[in-house]
């Protein structure tokens, strides 16, 4: 009888152990999925900051040239009248 007792302990256990080392691979997958997802949304948060950035630097290049513009009209008002 202790004999087939302790051979159903050494199952249980076989068993639980088993059961844990496939909840650590559900684990690793898991956290394999959330880092590309975690990489997908910086790579859209990136695109997105970096039109930002393109619509910024536009703005500020077409801002700047019509101040170029008017300092040259200036210029040659200037020389014109002399």
């Amino acid at each position: 009888m202790k004999k087939t007792i302790i051979a159903l302990m050494i199952g249980t256990l076989a068993t639980f152990s088993a059961w844990g080392q496939d909840t650590a691979k559900q684990d690793l997958k898991k956290s394999g999925q959330d880092i590309k997802q975690a990489g997908k949304s910086t790579g859209h948060a990136a695109k997105h900051a970096a039109k930002g950035v393109k619509k910024g630097t536009k703005k500020g290049v077409h801002k700047a040239a019509g101040a170029t513009e008017k300092g040259a009209a200036k210029v040659k008002n200037k020389t014109a009248g002399q």
